[in-house]
């Protein structure tokens, strides 16, 4: 199946910026949002759900529906053994770590699981006690689970019903209402978990995005799919909203909290709740990047650096935690814990060793994927 260069290499960005983000130095704060009030998170899992829409519904509309739910299911178990494996790492490595070398900001990550190893470990890999930093790939193995269903209704009868469901759900996240369900169903089943550690991103929040996604990628690849036209006015509104959110990011006299200290506004902009103004920005800045993308890429070098990592999206996001959580262990959780020339030093080794695992897991594919080519020539006519 042909592979898009350009998603992989915009995945590739992503997932620079969110190493950027995520390892504590000099760049943090620069490179922390730096298009606008959106993170790397959003296009990271914008860009995946687009890529699943368009991938599986291919596999759905060629293979047929159990095919392509059998493809769904294999990839989330990958992605769950991936977070199974992490938080092997965390509890066993980084607590080791962080209790030796006395680093708060690796031991905060564990505060539940210190205190109740055996329930952590349990409803960890239960994917319901999610530490801070692994809670992003729960969701998205909740996501997958559910994708299977809602694009087979999605191919069959439309997609308008799930996008209402989708963003009512949406809508109510913003007013507290994946608390009150977890609220619900500690009542019920008695779980020992308090909320807030069952990670930062809100459920019913974010699977607007997973789903606005999966219904944009489905539909690229519908045989009658129209090229994408945009009116002027929109592109216009589009560019003006884009360009006032990098302003307002970088210059304006808040830096990354829009609102400063007026938390009330700043929940219009909430990234773990995916807040309204967000949501804006970030529609704004994906019209921005679709209508003037390609042009802008055909003049640019292909970034076969960034292509190679987006490819390998998974393994290269697992080593940046691996990287991180070593980085907390170790140094702490202050951007000014080394010198600039040691900052430089730490972001090269980083950066070289997700380009290393990038590498690997290409060779694996190819290697892969020349046996069964052999196999393949081997069979009788």
């Amino acid at each position: 199946m042909k592979r898009y260069w350009e998603i992989d290499a915009l995945r590739g960005l992503m997932l620079v910026l969110m190493t950027a983000t995520h390892v504590p130095s000099r760049l943090t704060d620069p490179l922390g949002q730096p298009f606008g009030f959106v993170s790397a998170a959003e296009g990271f899992v914008l860009l995946s759900a687009f890529v699943s829409g368009l991938v599986y519904s291919r596999i759905g509309h060629g293979q047929g529906v159990e095919a392509m739910r059998h493809a769904f299911w294999d990839r989330a178990l990958k992605v769950y053994m991936s977070q199974a494996a992490l938080l092997l790492f965390l509890f066993t490595i980084i607590t080791a770590l962080g209790l030796r070398f006395d680093q708060q900001a690796a031991t905060s990550l564990l505060k539940y699981y210190l205190v109740y190893p055996r329930e952590g470990f349990f409803y960890s890999l239960l994917l319901v006690y999610q530490p801070a930093l692994l809670d992003i790939l729960p969701m998205y193995v909740l996501f997958m689970l559910l994708s299977p269903w809602v694009m087979a209704y999605g191919m069959r009868h439309g997609w308008d019903r799930v996008m209402i469901v989708s963003v009512s759900l949406w809508a109510l996240a913003q007013f507290g209402f994946t608390g009150w369900v977890y609220s619900g169903a500690v009542a019920l089943l008695g779980v020992p978990v308090p909320f807030n550690e069952t990670g930062a991103f809100d459920t019913f929040g974010w699977q607007f995005l997973w789903f606005a996604g999966l219904w944009l990628g489905a539909n690229r690849a519908a045989p009658d799919a129209r090229p994408l036209h945009f009116p002027k006015w929109l592109l216009l509104a589009a560019a003006v909203v884009a360009l006032y959110g990098i302003y307002w990011r970088h210059y304006g006299p808040t830096g990354q909290a829009p609102f400063g200290a007026n938390g009330p506004l700043n929940l219009l902009f909430d990234k773990w709740r995916l807040g309204p103004f967000r949501l804006i920005n970030l529609l704004a800045l994906s019209i921005v990047a679709v209508r003037f993308g390609p042009a802008l890429l055909e003049r640019l070098p292909r970034p076969r650096w960034l292509e190679t990592m987006g490819s390998a999206s998974l393994s290269v996001f697992c080593a940046h935690l691996v990287a991180v959580l070593l980085v907390l262990a170790t140094f702490g959780g202050s951007h000014t814990a080394r010198p600039w020339w040691g900052d430089v030093i730490l972001m090269i080794a980083v950066y070289g060793g997700l380009y290393g695992v990038a590498r690997a897991v290409a060779w694996q594919e190819s290697r892969q994927a020349l046996r069964a080519q052999r196999r393949r020539d081997r069979q009788p006519a």
